[in-house]
């Protein structure tokens, strides 16, 4: 008789105390989806130039009220914890020094090799969590793609923004330049 054979689904709480035990800390870079810990893929340059790019740009404008997460965890449930590349938080830093912040008002993914991924899992995980606001800069087709007003696991609205055009920041008047953004 053979015994079915399952993957084991591992609760936020369970992931965060093996990460405390350090057990990540010399191999690939991992996230916690939907129970699921996955090895992301590492950046080359382009990705790295763009996610500074980005980060640039927003710190012009969120400086307050906000926090700017670079590659930092958010728990989102219980069952995940992903660490996209900037995520935009209320508040001060020191706000998350007890646990990680639970949402975000504007998640940004930079996207190469992990575009499937971050088009489709993340997306949805993100819109399931109620992120307002969720950017994927798409190194493949140079271009910035938005997701906006999140329903279940998908999101209602949803740009492709090119070279020349800007991209809004959820209902905010502000505009950033997409060229100002990518590589």
């Amino acid at each position: 008789m053979s015994a079915a054979v399952a993957p084991h689904r591992f609760t936020l709480e369970e992931y965060e105390q093996i990460v405390h035990l350090g057990v990540f800390d010399t191999g690939p870079r991992v996230e916690l989806i939907e129970g699921e810990v996955i090895d992301m893929v590492r950046q080359n340059q382009a990705h790295a130039v763009a996610l500074s790019l980005v980060d640039r740009q927003l710190r012009r404008v969120y400086f307050e009220d906000h926090v700017i997460r670079i590659q930092s965890p958010l728990a989102l449930g219980d069952a995940s914890e992903p660490e996209p590349d900037i995520a935009v938080v209320p508040g001060e830093p020191r706000d998350y020094l007890t646990s990680h912040p639970r949402s975000a008002v504007l998640v940004v993914e930079v996207a190469g090799a992990s575009l499937h991924f971050d088009r489709t899992a993340k997306l949805a995980l993100y819109a399931r969590h109620g992120i307002p606001d969720y950017w994927i800069v798409n190194l493949v087709d140079d271009v910035i793609e938005t997701y906006r007003n999140p329903a279940g696991a998908a999101y209602q609205e949803a740009r492709t923004h090119r070279r020349g055009e800007a991209v809004a920041l959820g209902k905010a008047p502000t505009q950033l330049k997409v060229s100002d953004m990518l590589p």
